[in-house]
């Protein structure tokens, strides 16, 4: 008889390091550019808290790429339209919400680091509507865990698309709060 062998727990699994992420980047705002070409009725809005960092770099490379000084930007807090917010005891403490326009008649390019089940976007759609009524909304996400949707929400603009279990976490660190650059799935098991 065999004996049973001992479970291994998965180490994680790194997604992108820092020269991957740069090319990804890259890649996001040629794609932005190609379809809005001067940006003249275009909102980049950065996502509190985690997609400001990518919303942040998304902007400074556009900027490089087409020397325009002008591209609309915002960072927009959802803390109080998202439907858990309610749910605990835990006291919310609201991020800094910088948007100074109104988003009618813009498209507006919302930017997260990670779509899972859509529900922090939706909450995004109902904040944003309260600076105006966009023309449109487009979505871009660093990391699109697909197979794991509450709600029916994609992405128009996707750095990676990863395959995970719902018990897996996706974790995006940035240098500005990390000191380092890396994605990566932590193993949940």
């Amino acid at each position: 008889m065999s004996k049973p062998q001992p479970t291994v727990a998965m180490k994680e699994r790194i997604l992108l390091e820092k020269k991957q992420l740069l090319i990804t980047i890259d890649r996001l705002c040629h794609q932005l550019i190609e379809k809005h070409g001067n940006f003249k009725h275009v909102a980049i809005v950065g996502m509190q808290p985690r997609g400001v960092f990518f919303s942040r770099r998304i902007l400074a490379r556009l900027i490089e790429l087409t020397g325009l000084q002008t591209i609309q930007y915002g960072e927009l807090d959802i803390s109080f339209y998202r439907d858990d917010y309610r749910r605990g005891n835990e006291q919310i403490t609201p991020s800094e919400l910088k948007i100074n326009f109104s988003t009618s008649n813009q498209t507006v390019v919302l930017i997260d680091d990670v779509l899972y089940t859509g529900r922090t976007i939706r909450a995004a759609l109902d904040a944003i509507t309260d600076f105006g009524r966009p023309s449109k909304v487009e979505l871009m996400v660093l990391v699109d865990r697909q197979h794991s949707r509450d709600l029916p929400i994609q992405a128009d603009y996707t750095g990676i698309v990863v395959d995970s279990r719902s018990n897996d976490k996706v974790k995006v660190e940035w240098k500005e709060s990390h000191k380092k650059d890396t994605v990566y799935i932590l193993p949940n098991d």
